[in-house]
């Protein structure tokens, strides 16, 4: 059975069986049903249900719940998609690793062409990288530099928020899942920095 561990720093991550969740690094609350997700949302405040919700790759961001419920059994659902033992795109990075993290949940295929323009679309999705002048380009070089680049300057660059800007850089994030490229995190006293070593 999935069992799903989520940290104080937002992450959901999944693991295959409540064993490997026992011997997990990150401690925090777990849980395998969304009635368990609801009581340890019931440890943050609202705006953290709809920060993670908004940062799951593919769903259509919300600025409110209903209520706790919803949030729960919405969250629930999505993250039973993934597959085991490996970092859910939820709110932060699971942890600053020490060696170059392999994305674990495989992307979605591409559905055939149905209408017209559709296949534009799909084409797009396939692309190797980013346009030259798009934003997802320049963050690129800026965290090829040797020092990498830390969330604030990240967020101030670009106006993003930092919950949407961690979600961008972890595992389930669009650099891996569009462009196959591997961010590395680390922390630093009180400040994270992002590199791609590439």
């Amino acid at each position: 059975m999935k069992t799903f561990i989520l940290d104080a720093d937002h992450n959901i991550t999944v693991y295959t069986s409540q064993q490997d969740a026992a011997n997990a690094v990150p401690a925090g609350d777990a849980f395998t049903t969304a009635a368990g997700l609801r009581a340890a949302l019931k440890n943050y405040s609202a705006a953290t249900a709809v920060g993670i919700w908004n940062s799951l790759t593919g769903v259509t961001p919300v600025k409110k719940f209903k209520d706790a419920a919803t949030a729960a059994k919405r969250i629930f659902a999505e993250v039973q998609k993934l597959g085991g033992s490996g970092p859910v795109a939820t709110d932060a990075p699971v942890a600053a690793p020490k060696t170059k993290r392999t994305p674990r949940a495989t992307a979605k295929p591409v559905k055939p062409a149905t209408k017209a323009g559709a296949g534009k679309k799909a084409h797009a999705q396939l692309t190797p990288g980013p346009r030259e002048t798009s934003k997802t380009a320049q963050l690129i070089e800026m965290l090829r530099t040797r020092e990498g680049a830390t969330l604030e300057a990240i967020c101030k660059k670009f106006g993003w928020q930092a919950h949407t800007t961690r979600a961008l850089m972890s595992a389930g994030g669009s650099l891996t899942k569009k462009h196959g490229i591997t961010v590395i995190s680390e922390k630093v006293g009180d400040s994270r920095t992002y590199k791609i070593t590439k």
